[in-house]
């Protein structure tokens, strides 16, 4: 244990009147780092303290000879650290008595040590006592006036400014595209569909180009719609046994999950696969920076990936197979007018259910193609049980709803589990998980 030579006071806040100031010492031999991530020595809470940044400041010993001194360092936080109530840049020495405010209003510490008063200090005055922050709070400045003018690139890191303009052109092409169902149709579904993707995005917590998952979903669609899908049909649903009932057709609830294992679960899981397994054979072939990229090298790769290509399956399916039959019977049977609106109202469900039906199956399958570029030793096994457990998933999802609603949402909130249950493991296992960023959901910003 070191001698107390210095500590700071926090300073009560003013709807907490007769609290007791808690009290900080400083150690000579290491940092002291103020902020609201649990590792900070001083961790203050979210919920009182939002404008505090995660790391917002550090104090650090400055050792000369037998006394030792201390400096402040802001962290580059969000909101700035005030010494007496003006605006740290960079380091600064500490004096006895200085007041340290972390964002204009945020929590108050005042600095003390007993080595170096200011009695002691010919010609250095020391700060006056009380508010010393109150002129630039009274102030009224541009920027208060027209917050928009110092937001700068929190705009687009922190207040989601790219969803919202989607959110808007999006808006503005479905007002257009009234009375055109099939445009309306395709901007309503693909709205839905990348919605629940930056949910599944958010939770992944890891960057990857736009372009990539793009590039992900589309080569789903191009390999749907290429005679490649009629070999996957001819293999699973005719040589194996995955050939789905027929109309009228009645078959038991076992033998209906086995034919959806093969049919629906091992080919389409294994059809959205293949992008991921492309883009993991592409990277081992490129040099960096493309090769981090593109690659797939970690789990959390694969399911942003997999997830990907999901949404590229879900709205080729969903619009070109199931709404236009749907559409068409009613129509024959209630008019163009029921048939539309019915077509709408299962569409919205289909795509929204994306996040708990395809995007969970083939995240989870990508998770574990990822976890086989981390184990390349045990790669077989690893992509095998994957491989296997998604598409019992798959199966489990499509037998269930020939049962009842209530087990077809049990299964569903089943596979939403999964996915998230191999996102929390993913992140966990990332090698860059420092680097990884995170939904308020389930970690602070």
């Amino acid at each position: 244990m070191t001698n107390e030579i210095g500590f700071l006071r926090q300073v009560p806040a003013k709807d907490a009147a007769g609290t007791p100031a808690s009290k900080y010492q400083l150690c000579e031999d290491g940092e002291l780092v103020i902020g609201r991530d649990r590792n900070c020595q001083i961790a203050l809470e979210s919920i009182n303290h939002g404008m505090v940044s995660r790391r917002h400041a550090t104090i650090r010993p400055l050792t000369q000879g037998t006394v030792t001194r201390w400096e402040i360092c802001d962290l580059n936080s969000a909101n700035g650290t005030y010494i007496n109530g003006k605006k740290l840049s960079g380091c600064q020495t500490l004096e006895t008595g200085d007041r340290i405010s972390l964002g204009l209003d945020g929590p108050e510490f005042i600095f003390e040590s007993p080595v170096t008063p200011y009695q002691n200090k010919p010609g250095l005055r020391a700060p006056q006592r009380g508010n010393f922050a109150g002129s630039e709070k009274d102030a009224l400045t541009l920027t208060q006036l027209f917050p928009i003018a110092s937001t700068g690139k929190q705009l687009s890191q922190k207040a989601y400014l790219y969803p919202g303009i989607a959110t808007v052109i999006v808006v503005v092409s479905m007002f257009v595209a009234v009375g055109n169902s099939a445009a309306f149709n395709l901007l309503l579904s693909a709205y839905l569909a990348g919605a629940a993707y930056y949910f599944i995005y958010q939770l992944c917590g890891k960057h990857k180009p736009w372009w990539v998952l793009l590039g992900s979903a589309l080569a789903t669609v191009l390999i749907v719609i290429s005679p490649l899908l009629i070999g996957f049909i001819f293999v699973f649903r005719e040589i194996l046994p995955g050939r789905l009932p027929t109309a009228g057709e009645t078959i038991s609830f076992l033998p209906f999950l086995n034919r959806m294992f093969f049919g629906a679960g091992l080919m389409e899981e294994l059809l959205k696969a293949l992008p991921v397994l492309g883009a993991m054979l592409l990277g081992n072939w490129l040099r960096n920076p493309w090769r981090d990229r593109i690659g797939v090298w970690e789990p959390l790769d694969g399911i942003l990936l997999g997830s990907a290509s999901a949404v590229g399956f879900t709205l080729l399916e969903t619009l070109g197979q199931y709404v236009p039959n749907v559409i068409q019977n009613v129509t024959l049977q209630a008019g163009a007018e029921a048939g539309q609106l019915v077509g709408l109202q299962l569409l919205i469900p289909r795509i929204l259910g994306s996040a708990a039906g395809h995007m969970a199956y083939s995240g989870y399958l990508g998770y574990f193609i990822g976890l086989s570029a981390l184990k390349p030793r045990k790669r077989w096994p690893i992509l095998g049980v994957g491989y296997f457990s998604a598409s019992a998933l798959h199966a489990l999802w499509n037998a269930s709803g020939a049962v009842s609603v209530l087990l077809l949402a049990l299964v569903g909130v089943l596979s939403y589990a999964f996915l998230v249950a191999a996102i929390l493991k993913a992140r966990a296992l990332s090698p860059n998980r420092e680097q990884n960023f995170a939904t308020r959901i389930f970690l602070e910003k």
